[in-house]
């Protein structure tokens, strides 16, 4: 609702006065804004002077203050006092407030790709420990900078790319659009000295497809490029480090653990291994079974998390909270495995797997044979109710600029790659697919929009 660098001025603000910050997405709809200001218990909505009408419609249907953050006289400052009448305090009671490491300071909600979106309230502790574990694992330190092109509303951008180089006495710039903009990006990178930045793969790719349609003639010298928040295709991962000439560290977060869970490490710290996630960053993890039982390398089961930096239970949820905090652990709701050297491999989520006639097929391992096409740009496998099988396997893919290609061939592409019962029984074209405000393809909602309005249309005929 706030611009760039004022959003992080009121950010720090919020959670300096032991408020609670719950940033929102502004092109949320009414309802969406309804939601979560009621799930949040938010008290007090504020935004700039342009304002924002569905969030204030919103606002105003649940009986929560409005304000306005002005910053057009550097001069002026402003205090906003939730406990007293006269919505304003000096200076002198501000600085006599102390925050407690059990305060929670950053209210979020999880994306929603596989369920209802889960209210997760991260605690001061949990994002210094967050934070600290981003900031040793990649060695920050002040001779650093980089360029958040990510959503502020979100933990990636706002954890791992702001809060963590702060911590660090690292520099952090802005896109001067508020928003990433690949035109813009090593201009930007340039001229903010950047030595790394993080990004979701749907950004790395288009950076890659840039540089393909108008290279720049030089790319500045970077320490890493670190890629999270979703699955990265090999490809992707070769390409970024042939062009741009840095180590790629695929890493492994999410909202519950105030951002980062694994990664793979600098190249002077130990080894890459493309494919995976990395291993365990300042916490305790475990592969388990249904029954609570810690499997052996190699083996699959869910990933189980504990430590400083993981939330200590869903506001509101206690259904949730039943099924995912359970023997000691929380219970990320991924499938994957640790390998002999303790780097974890992601199969994918729980909900996600496809059970065609009691095989457990990974959607991520079709999506990366789908990848590996040279026509394909995006793709996305996901199950539909079969009478024969239970579930079959379909996908959608998002073919390359100028790419002409039929089904068929990408069909035999699967065939030769796959085993046979791996193989989509259907594959749609698609100009664009449904994704999450950080670039995450909602894979639930792909059925919805291909696969029943073909059923529909075939019904018809």
């Amino acid at each position: 609702m706030i611009d760039s660098e004022k959003f992080v001025i009121v950010f720090l603000a919020v959670i300096r006065v032991r408020a609670t910050a719950a940033p929102l997405n502004p092109i949320f709809t009414q309802e969406e804004f309804e939601f979560y200001l009621f799930d949040s218990e938010s008290k007090l909505l504020l935004t700039n002077k342009k304002g924002n009408d569905a969030a204030e419609a919103a606002a105003g249907k649940l009986g929560i203050l409005r304000a306005t953050v002005d910053f057009s006289d550097p001069s002026f400052d402003v205090f906003i006092d939730l406990l007293s009448a006269s919505g304003c305090c000096g200076k002198a009671s501000v600085d006599r407030v102390f925050n407690d490491a059990s305060d929670v300071a950053l209210f979020l909600h999880t994306s929603g790709t596989t369920s209802r979106p889960k209210g997760v309230p991260l605690t001061q502790h949990n994002l210094a420990a967050s934070v600290r574990n981003i900031r040793m694992a990649y060695r920050l330190n002040e001779t650093d900078s980089t360029l958040v092109v990510l959503p502020l509303f979100h933990v990636h951008g706002l954890i791992a790319g702001l809060l963590s180089s702060f911590s660090a006495g690292a520099a952090v710039a802005l896109p001067a659009s508020s928003r990433f903009s690949a035109s813009n990006f090593w201009a930007e990178m340039r001229a903010a000295g950047a030595t790394w930045y993080t990004a979701v793969p749907t950004i790395h790719q288009i950076l890659l497809d840039r540089h393909a349609a108008a290279p720049e003639q030089d790319y500045p010298k970077l320490r890493f490029i670190r890629s999270c928040s979703a699955w990265l295709p090999p490809a992707v991962l070769a390409g970024l480090e042939a062009v741009f000439g840095a180590p790629v560290l695929e890493s492994y977060a999410m909202t519950e653990a105030a951002h980062l869970i694994a990664s793979n490490p600098l190249p002077e710290d130990g080894l890459r291994k493309p494919g995976s996630v990395g291993m365990p960053v300042g916490q305790h993890m475990a592969i388990l079974d249904e029954d609570g039982a810690v499997q052996p390398p190699g083996t699959a089961g869910e990933v189980c998390i504990r430590g400083p930096n993981v939330v200590k239970g869903y506001k509101n949820n206690p259904e949730a909270n039943v099924a995912a905090f359970l023997f000691g652990w929380f219970h990320t709701g991924d499938v994957g495995c640790m390998d002999d050297d303790g780097y974890i491999h992601l199969v994918g989520r729980i909900k996600e797997l496809i059970n065609r006639g009691g095989e457990k097929i990974s959607p991520i391992e079709v999506d990366a044979v789908l990848l590996s096409h040279p026509a394909v740009a995006q793709a996305v496998a996901f199950g539909v109710p079969d009478k024969k099988y239970g579930e079959e396997i379909n996908c959608a893919i998002i073919l390359r600029k100028g790419a002409v290609i039929d089904v068929e061939e990408v069909a035999r592409h699967c065939r030769k790659n796959l085993a046979p019962f791996k193989v989509p029984k259907r594959i749609f074209v698609a100009e664009s697919l449904p994704k999450t405000a950080t670039g995450k393809i909602k894979r639930q909602m792909v059925a919805e929009l291909f696969v029943l309005p073909a059923e529909e249309s075939k019904a018809a005929a």
